[in-house]
């Protein structure tokens, strides 16, 4: 979906984006869940620079680009994706990056345009990843991003089906019995 609009729009916000966002599940870096850590991650246009890098090394959806932010700093952030989308699309207008579907999803190519931009921006993108790797040293002793996404999963699958109403009795003995094989499984692991 491409974004338009006039006054304080789509492009501002992606540049002005400063802080840690809404991380995953909306509890970000400030606001509950894994996240322990309050600061700014990313300088204006960061984002934009490290995510088409990432782009730069593979085609890539965006959702792929949230778990590979994420992944490199161990868990301790994740972009939004109020905040990823609307960089790509801003790429996409700026020539950096083309897009093309795939199984439905949109697939995004770096392009010679944005190759040179990178080129260009290398003092920069050097120091954003310097940052990066002492935020990964400072946040990455916490639990693997794996593990973490996937107990957000669970407790996300959880909730919406508790919310859901009364659930009936085999349901409740299934889930029970699904969560106790979960914890036994990961007891042996």
């Amino acid at each position: 979906m491409r974004m338009h609009g006039s006054g304080r729009g789509w492009r501002e916000r992606v540049e002005a984006h400063r802080g840690w966002g809404g991380g995953r599940h909306g509890g970000g870096m400030g606001g509950g869940g894994w996240g322990r850590h309050r600061g700014r991650m990313f300088d204006q246009g960061d984002l934009r620079l490290i995510t088409l890098k990432l782009i730069e090394e593979k085609p890539r959806h965006g959702y792929d680009i949230i778990k590979a932010i994420e992944e490199s700093l161990g868990g301790a952030y994740a972009p939004s994706p109020g905040v990823v989308y609307p960089t790509l699309a801003l790429l996409v207008d700026e020539g950096h990056v083309s897009v093309s579907e795939e199984g439905g999803k949109k697939l995004h190519t770096i392009t010679d345009a944005g190759r040179k931009f990178l080129a260009d921006n290398a003092a920069t993108i050097e120091g954003v990843n310097r940052r990066l790797d002492a935020a990964r040293e400072r946040f990455g002793a916490g639990p693997p991003p794996q593990i973490v996404r996937a107990m957000e999963n669970l407790r996300m699958a959880l909730r919406l089906k508790l919310e859901r109403g009364p659930l009936p009795q085999d349901k409740v003995a299934a889930i029970a019995a699904a969560l106790d094989f979960a914890a036994q499984q990961v007891e042996q692991s």
